[in-house]
């Protein structure tokens, strides 16, 4: 979006904000978030790369097809156990799922929650 549609809606009453913000999330449930969605979209990519269906993968996890496109979307009914079990079924290794969840989320510094990180910057 250009800066000139931007400033109209801004003008109108819109706001523009993260999606974090928008759903109130702490930094934390916001990783937890964005690695749910990287896992998703590498599972799909990595099914569809190897050139299996999604009743084929259901077959070889011993899941359904529907469960494998909840899987695929994020749906939240999916755990994440059942995510990296699939993962693995398929040929992932501990290395490129420990570099997926890599890439979901930036480092924290150590020693303090989202929480008292906040709190310390705003007594600054």
């Amino acid at each position: 979006m250009d800066d000139a549609a931007r400033k109209r809606l801004e003008a109108a009453g819109w706001r523009f904000g993260t999606v974090q913000e928008f759903l109130g999330l702490t930094d934390d449930e916001a990783s937890f978030v964005e690695i749910r969605h990287k896992l998703g979209k590498e599972f799909r990519t990595r099914r569809a790369t190897g050139g299996m269906t999604q009743a084929e993968l259901a077959k070889r996890i011993g899941s359904s097809q529907s469960r494998v496109a909840k899987m695929e979307k994020g749906d939240p009914s999916v755990s994440l156990d059942l995510l990296v079990q699939g993962l693995l079924a398929i040929g992932t290794t501990v290395q490129e799922l420990g570099a997926v969840v890599a890439s979901a989320v930036p480092p924290k510094p150590l020693g303090r929650t989202s929480d008292e990180r906040e709190e310390a910057a705003a007594a600054d």
